[in-house]
């Protein structure tokens, strides 16, 4: 079954189209593509989208529709998280992604968020890394922490905190100031809080770390001349290699940072948000290594509708 699901987040909209045979447990890619749209700018301060915003993602979605046509794929699902969640204006997303793609798109849960982005990264861990996993999703806008074996979710939350809300909140000059990166620990810390009241993050035996935050990390440890997804996807990247590139990230001015091979020009300014996020998340719950997954809640979302779940 060739399926087709569009991931529309804080900072990011992507596409995959991709052949799913649920009897064999194989998903194949046919085209994975990402475009960064920034659509959740502002909206931790406004709690708008906003029109240059929206304007930027319509634009993306209209190159996803003819991808999507030219594919032939015979089901097509599409899922907005954090940004669009927090939005007083989010009825004109909806209804430009109707002209554009006439499906309505779902605004997802941070529950729904958190079990979708488990399938997709633990369906083939099994024998490959010791369970319980606790999986999270470090986004724009929200984090998504999952505990549970592959098929079996055990507990979930989902809180603000993400690289573009950490980086409009707190680290505005450039490079940050080391108060302001204190502020965004503090911010980071009283989140992580939450989620420890929520889930037992001491029974898990494996951190996976998922999202563009993470895997631009795994690739700056790995040294990598390019981004290189076959290399970057299920690497173990040690607490210690991690809070090293956080903290050169942090020094580092955007003209530096833009210079880094691995680099996403639309990561630029929010890649320290995000490792710091991952760097307080492996301290604070004592992970010595994260396994990094280049399999998400895109993922999720094919298997999802080969299950019939999607339209």
């Amino acid at each position: 079954m060739r399926v087709a699901v569009i991931d529309c987040g804080t900072n990011s909209v992507r596409l995959l189209v991709a052949d799913v045979d649920r009897a064999a447990g194989r998903l194949a890619d046919v085209d994975r593509r990402l475009q960064i749209v920034r659509l959740g700018q502002g909206v931790d301060a406004t709690g708008r989208l906003a029109d240059a915003a929206l304007a930027r993602t319509f634009r993306a979605l209209r190159s996803y529709r003819q991808i999507i046509e030219e594919a032939s794929a015979t089901a097509v699902r599409m899922v907005a998280t954090s940004a669009t969640r927090d939005a007083a204006n989010a009825g004109e997303f909806v209804a430009g992604v109707q002209d554009i793609l006439a499906i309505e798109p779902e605004v997802l849960s941070g529950e729904d968020e958190a079990r979708l982005s488990f399938t997709g990264a633990t369906a083939e861990l099994a024998g490959q890394a010791a369970g319980p996993y606790l999986v999270t999703d470090i986004g724009g806008g929200s984090t998504e922490f999952v505990l549970g074996h592959p098929g079996t979710m055990t507990a979930a939350v989902s809180v603000n905190l993400g690289c573009v809300r950490m980086t409009e909140r707190h680290l505005r000059h450039d490079p940050p100031r080391d108060e302001e990166i204190a502020a965004a620990r503090a911010d980071i810390d009283a989140a992580l809080d939450v989620v420890a009241e929520k889930i037992q993050v001491a029974d898990a035996r494996t951190l996976v770390g998922l999202a563009g935050s993470v895997t631009t990390v795994a690739a700056l440890v790995l040294g990598l001349d390019s981004y290189q997804a076959e290399r970057i996807h299920h690497s173990r990247v040690s607490a210690a290699a991690v809070r090293q590139v956080t903290e050169s990230l942090l020094a580092q001015t955007r003209a530096e940072r833009r210079r880094l091979a691995v680099m996403h020009p639309g990561r630029v300014d929010v890649i320290g948000g995000g490792a710091l996020v991952l760097t307080q998340i492996m301290e604070r719950f004592g992970f010595g290594e994260v396994l990094v997954s280049e399999h998400d809640i895109l993922d999720g979302l094919a298997w999802s509708l080969a299950a019939g779940a999607g339209r």
